[in-house]
């Protein structure tokens, strides 16, 4: 259950996965996992090739090995055979401790001469000995190295060769304990039971030899040797160690061999080893070549580093290609995306499509940006079609009143009240003329901010004498930016929404200031704050969600019910920002409950004319 739910979210995840990291995913996998399986079909053929190719190696060489020994074996069955050539010799040998002392030592010159001829046949005799049954030691050497009788008498190896069957023999390693000189090293010796013409046993041949002489190693196993590890050992009947390639190579020394509690003739099969065995005809020699797959496989292990590497970079390169084709298709994808967003937003942007391939894609967004520009040619012409509509209407409002008879009425009235001694009311009728003439003059000149600021000025007085001077106004508006211009009744009907929800009764007089700033831009922040009650938090939202609409009915025709029962509300101060400036500029809402209200208003820098 777990781990179909864990399916399950991994399908979910990959099917919301962006388009672009789909097809990343795919050209990898799809170039990646081929890419892996030939690499390793490649690798394990090389491996099994190169072990085939050892085994054939190993197999000729061990085959020639056979045919090396077995010569030697021959060679010196030949040559302990020649001994018994001279039987009257042999016969001889039985207890000399009887005769007479000119007899023995004409028996000993005698098997000397016998024993050099011996020598003379093969060039790698350097010690031979023939021993009697009574355990006489007759000896001859072409060195100065001596063997010591007794010692020699007392060696294992002897004594059990002594009773062997075996007429041909070849002994284990073993020391060179038993020389005068008891020098380093190790010594193999070849022998034959010597038997009388009545077939009873005489005596012993025996021929020490070094190990080197066995076999000599060729070039062709040196290089395998290095390459692969390849050893050869060659043991007896007995099982004893008679040669070992690395000793006779130098990798170690024959005293080591000696010395060491590995059984080298032991069946040691196993996977990490290949074995190849032969035998000699005679001596019933056992030749063993053995390879460690390990040191053979160190050459793959090489082809299979560089393998790493060039899948590596195999998988480097394809996915800086996937990268670059993914992107190439999401592209115009991702540009239409956006594009369909900011129209979402009431942006009507095109495309570029300058860059577009000619294919599906090309074709979908060339037909995007027909359907924007149409939409946004209909907006523009239906948007100056209500602004020249609504111009000609306050046209024709101000065509309808003639200023200079307005004026001329209101002062008419203004001089009555004052002839009544009404001051009052003659103030307030000449502030409200002075609010008529900032309004209905202004045909042909553009509106400033000092003409806002003015305006504000007089509206608040007339509300300071409806309230008994319950307000006052603060203005901190630099003089450079006064000159600037904006589009009219802006400030004043933010100042008539601070009156009307903050005030909080004759107790106490509200401030309202009205203060402007540079923005880093070079554009105009004028902020708008009162100390009154401040808008509930519930309020606020619902303010500030009619501003975000703002954004979205600036084209609009018409506001129906909204505007003829708000009248110029903050919602017709944005939409009117934002369609005069664009949609950098905003009208925005800052207020804390109980603190105040705060409208904050951001406008360009235009000169005033």
């Amino acid at each position: 259950m777990v781990d179909d739910k864990g399916f399950h979210g991994a399908v979910t995840k990959l099917r919301n996965m962006r388009l672009q990291n789909k097809l990343l995913m795919g050209y990898l996998v799809a170039c990646v996992i081929p890419f892996l399986i030939v690499s390793a079909f490649i690798y394990h053929q090389a491996a099994a090739e190169l072990e085939d190719s050892s085994q054939e190696f190993a197999a000729l060489y061990t085959s020639q090995l056979e045919t090396t020994l077995n010569q030697f074996m021959e060679e010196y069955d030949r040559v302990t055979k020649s001994v018994l050539v001279d039987n009257d010799i042999i016969n001889k040998l039985g207890d000399t401790r009887s005769q007479p002392i000119d007899e023995q030592a004409l028996q000993q010159l005698t098997i000397q001469r016998l024993l050099m001829r011996v020598a003379i046949l093969r060039p790698e005799i350097g010690n031979l000995m023939l021993i009697s049954e009574d355990n006489s030691v007759y000896q001859y050497s072409n060195t100065t190295s001596m063997v010591n009788e007794t010692s020699l008498l007392s060696q294992e190896w002897y004594k059990r060769l002594r009773g062997s069957n075996e007429k041909l023999f070849i002994t284990g390693l073993h020391d060179r304990s038993y020389y005068e000189d008891r020098g380093d090293g190790a010594l193999i010796t070849v022998g034959r039971v010597l038997l009388g013409s009545d077939g009873a046993f005489r005596g012993v041949i025996l021929i020490d030899l070094d190990p080197f002489n066995l076999l000599e190693l060729n070039q062709d196993f040196v290089s395998a040797r290095d390459k692969y590890g390849m050893s050869v050992t060659v043991s007896n009947a007995l099982g004893e160690t008679i040669y070992h390639s690395d000793a006779a190579s130098g990798r170690v020394t024959w005293k080591q061999v000696l010395e060491s509690d590995i059984d080298y003739t032991k069946d040691t099969s196993s996977k990490d080893l290949i074995i190849l065995s032969g035998s000699t005809r005679l001596g019933q020699l056992v030749i063993k070549t053995q390879i460690p797959r390990e040191k053979l496989l160190l050459k793959i292990s090489k082809v299979k580093e560089v393998t790493i590497i060039a899948i590596s970079a195999g998988w480097l390169v394809m996915t800086a290609i996937s990268m670059g084709a993914s992107y190439h298709i999401t592209k115009p994808i991702k540009a239409l995306r956006r594009s369909m967003k900011q129209a979402e937003n009431g942006q009507y942007v095109p495309i570029e499509s300058s860059q577009q391939a000619n294919d599906e894609i090309g074709n979908l967004v060339h037909t995007y940006n027909s359907m924007i520009v149409t939409i946004r040619t209909l907006i523009e012409d239906v948007y100056i079609a209500e602004i020249k509509h609504r111009k000609a209407k306050f046209m024709a409002l101000q065509n309808q009143i003639n200023p200079h008879m307005l004026y001329n009425t209101l002062e008419s009235i203004r001089m009555k009240a004052l002839l009544k001694d009404e001051d009052e009311i003659a103030g307030m009728i000449k502030i409200l003329a002075r609010m008529f003439r900032l309004v209905l003059g202004k045909e042909g000149k553009q509106h400033s901010i000092m003409h806002e600021l003015e305006y504000t000025e007089n509206y608040l007085q007339l509300q300071n004498i409806r309230f008994d001077n319950s307000f006052k106004l603060d203005l901190r508006i630099p003089e450079a930016m006064r000159q600037c211009s904006i589009i009219p009744l802006v400030f004043q009907p933010i100042v008539e929404n601070s009156i009307n929800h903050g005030f909080q009764g004759y107790s106490k007089m509200m401030q309202i200031v009205i203060e402007g700033t540079w923005t880093e831009e070079g554009g105009i922040k004028i902020r708008i704050t009162d100390d009154g009650c401040g808008i509930p938090p519930s309020k606020q939202a619902e303010l500030r969600t009619i501003l975000d609409e703002a954004d979205f009915d600036k084209y609009k025709l018409e506001h129906g019910k909204e505007l003829a029962g708000k009248g110029l509300g903050l919602k017709n101060i944005a939409e009117r920002i934002k369609l005069h400036y664009g949609d950098s500029y905003y009208l925005s809402l800052l207020s804390s409950d109980g603190n105040g209200t705060t409208v904050e208003i951001q406008i360009p820098m235009i000169q005033s004319l």
